[in-house]
């Protein structure tokens, strides 16, 4: 499959993809880079997503992690 980015960088999902992922309007992605492969990746978080994650990040400081991230975000 094959699709365009504008020239505001914006992809389209085809919808052939979008109804496999359960991808709506407002659905939040995951942007992953693989640098030695040079590819991006974008994990949608749908409800799905985020109950597989249940229990596997318990005491890992995820919430200092998500602010720091949000921190950096708002830097660029």
């Amino acid at each position: 499959m094959e699709t365009v980015a504008t020239s505001k960088g914006q992809v389209v999902i085809p919808a052939k993809l979008r109804k496999k992922f359960d991808i709506r309007e407002g659905t939040r992605f995951q942007i992953e880079i693989d640098e030695k492969g040079r590819r991006i990746i974008l994990k949608p978080i749908t409800r799905e997503y985020i109950q597989s994650l249940r229990g596997k990040l318990k005491g890992k400081g995820l919430m200092n992690s998500l602010k720091e991230e949000k921190r950096r975000e708002r830097e660029l």
